[in-house]
């Protein structure tokens, strides 16, 4: 595809950038996106790649709007409360670049219909803090043969990693979760909290992810788990492998 003489002013920062350029930004305009989640991760998310011009959004997402979300989850003020958080994404989508194509899906994501969700995706992002959901999407992902990007968040301390487990020998969703977490492990932001800023550290983070293996450029975090912690400024770099098989 041509970029527009409007699109080419608006992207002109990437246009000229070594290692995206017109090529790379004629595949982030081609692109179709499906973000899980419209919350504090995806906030940021839907905010960056809806400005770097991604061809088609969708946002799934079954709730609405709260006071204690505005925190964090930028997308939204307070006129947007109670109302669905995939319409007040829609709007803010709207209003930063009207090149976009948002698509909403204002449900949850479970076994039953994330196959059907992310038929027509060519990239995934999920940051939900529903490990059910986590692992439902990531299931779909893997059978579509559609690259992942997850995100995950504590108090202070944040992490992402990207899903291809149907290239080569690269891990599944298995080998980085072998067991389901209890209540206990992660528990909810209204009952632990969550460091404002966080989502927006980490939610950028996996945005760069999806455009590295749009654009193609850098190296994806296939089997690596980054982990970054707000308290000391630092990030880690823990690598993952398949689990070996018995037999």
């Amino acid at each position: 595809m041509t970029l527009s003489p409007a699109e080419s002013a608006r992207y002109a920062r990437h246009l000229v950038l070594k290692g995206v350029g017109g090529a790379g930004q004629q595949k982030i305009s081609r692109s179709r996106v499906l973000v899980v989640g419209a919350g504090g991760l995806g906030s940021p998310v839907i905010a960056y790649l809806a400005a770097a011009g991604v061809g088609t959004l969708g946002v799934a997402d079954p709730d609405t709007v709260s006071v204690s979300n505005l925190q964090r989850q930028i997308l939204y003020g307070e006129a947007n409360g109670g109302q669905p958080k995939t319409a007040g994404a829609e709007a803010f989508v709207g209003r930063i670049n009207p090149h976009v194509r948002f698509v909403a899906y204002p449900v949850g994501v479970d076994p039953e219909i994330a196959a059907e969700i992310v038929a027509g995706y060519n990239l995934v992002i999920e940051g939900t803090d529903s490990f059910e959901t986590k692992r439902a999407v990531a299931d779909a992902c893997a059978r579509a043969r559609v690259p992942l990007v997850m995100g995950a968040l504590g108090q202070f301390d944040g992490s992402l990693t990207v899903l291809m487990p149907y290239a080569g020998a690269n891990p599944s969703f298995a080998d980085l979760y072998p067991e389901t977490p209890g209540p206990e492990d992660s528990p909810p932001c209204e009952l632990a909290g969550v460091l404002n800023v966080l989502p927006g550290i980490v939610g950028t983070m996996m945005a760069n992810e999806a455009l590295k293996l749009i654009a193609g450029y850098g190296q994806p975090l296939v089997g690596k788990l980054l982990v970054y912690s707000a308290r000391s400024g630092e990030t880690t770099i823990l690598r993952y492998g398949r689990a070996a098989k018995e037999v």
